[in-house]
């Protein structure tokens, strides 16, 4: 699985022979796919993805308390290069040249974009490569939680409270509560916001303990069934039937080799110029890009930023296919922006304006986000209507 390039890459065009450049593309998650599409018709896209389909993260919470649904939250790779080859391999080390596969095979580039995001706990993000696994592991999960009576969500951030609310909305009856270190529920957030944040949920009956945390963690495994008492720091002990860890981001950068290793910062992200070209130790490296989560950019790692991210590197890759001066910036907005459903109906917002933060009623998250959840434009993304 070799990809040579006769291009050169220096940001002027695509060599003297006349060849299409090649852009190694590593990662298939929302800003991967998006640029890997976007090249496809004028460079050779070659995308370097360990998964058999594309999993729709922002889904699946609502595909664990609707199995039936689950399988919504999977696109197949196979249709969305029209020219283009994605190669099922984890990338094992990537230099200014190209990315070596875990298999030892090696694709050559002109240009490199690291799409690899991040990990984060299941049932937010799936633990396993093979979408068939996935469902399994999905439906498996439902049946545990089906049966609980009490359930504990560890951490009160967007994913934590998004589960909370999509329990809720197929089990009104079960006893929620979420814990949390934080003493402020979203903070960073217009007031507004969170006070109707917090008026939904308590609406809903979920019960929220912040300013807390579990001395230790539930002798049951996250998403495992079996009934525990577990202590709290200054708050009492706690009885559940099943619990969720929803925190814990793991930035996947590791495989940056040599001067590109300098790029990463204590936290794992890469630093990125206004271009999202990446940085190593001050040298901007003009063929290679990164976006979505793996950046240290300034804001919330969410799949909408990592799709306009990957509108800029394509168009400034193209542009330099072209021999012009990439002139496309991203620059994230002061003003944070989120769309937190609770359930296919509820939910809280926040858009950036003019004027400073915009406020969302749940009828416009729910329209917006919440009743499909942006399945739709995956639909067309990935070709599979």
């Amino acid at each position: 699985m070799s990809g040579k390039s006769s291009g050169n890459r220096n940001g002027s065009g695509s060599g003297t022979s006349g060849a299409r450049p090649t852009v190694v593309v590593v990662g298939g998650g929302y800003g991967g796919s998006a640029v890997a599409k976007a090249l496809d018709e004028g460079t050779e896209v070659v995308l370097v993805e360990p998964k058999d389909a594309f999993v729709h993260a922002a889904g699946s919470l609502r595909a664990l308390v609707r199995p039936d649904w689950a399988g919504n939250i999977f696109f197949p790779y196979d249709k969305l290069l029209k020219r283009g080859r994605v190669v099922r391999e984890q990338a094992a080390s990537v230099d200014t040249g190209g990315v070596t596969l875990a298999s030892g095979a090696r694709v050559d580039a002109d240009y490199i974009v690291l799409a690899s995001g991040s990990g984060y706990p299941f049932p937010a993000k799936m633990d396993t490569d093979v979408a068939a696994e996935a469902l399994e592991r999905i439906r498996a999960a439902h049946k545990e939680l089906a049966g609980a009576e009490r359930v504990l969500i560890v951490g009160a951030g967007p994913v934590g409270l998004e589960l909370a609310g999509e329990i809720k909305a197929v089990w009104p009856a079960k006893h929620v509560v979420v814990v949390d270190p934080a003493e402020q529920l979203m903070p960073g957030f217009a007031p507004e916001m969170r006070d109707d944040l917090r008026r939904q949920l308590d609406a809903l009956g979920v019960e929220l303990r912040l300013g807390t945390a579990l001395a230790r963690e539930p002798s049951s495994g996250p998403g495992r069934a079996g009934a525990f008492t577990v202590a709290t720091a200054g708050a009492g002990e706690l009885s559940a039937d099943i619990w969720f860890r929803c925190h814990g981001v793991t930035v996947s950068g590791d495989y940056l080799g040599g001067e590109l290793a300098g790029a990463r910062t204590p936290q794992g992200h890469v630093q990125v110029t206004d271009t999202l070209n990446l940085s190593a130790r001050g040298r901007v490296h003009p063929h290679i890009y990164a976006l979505g989560d793996l950046t240290a950019l300034a804001e919330s790692k969410m799949a909408g930023y990592a799709m306009r991210h990957a509108e800029v590197v394509a168009a400034n890759i193209l542009a330099q296919v072209r021999g012009e001066e990439p002139a496309s910036v991203y620059r994230p907005s002061p003003i944070p922006s989120i769309l937190l459903p609770l359930g296919p109906s509820g939910g809280v917002g926040q858009v950036p304006t003019p004027e400073g933060p915009s406020v969302l009623a749940a009828e416009a998250v729910s329209q917006y986000k919440g009743a499909d959840l942006f399945t739709g434009r995956f639909v067309e993304l990935f070709d599979t209507a």
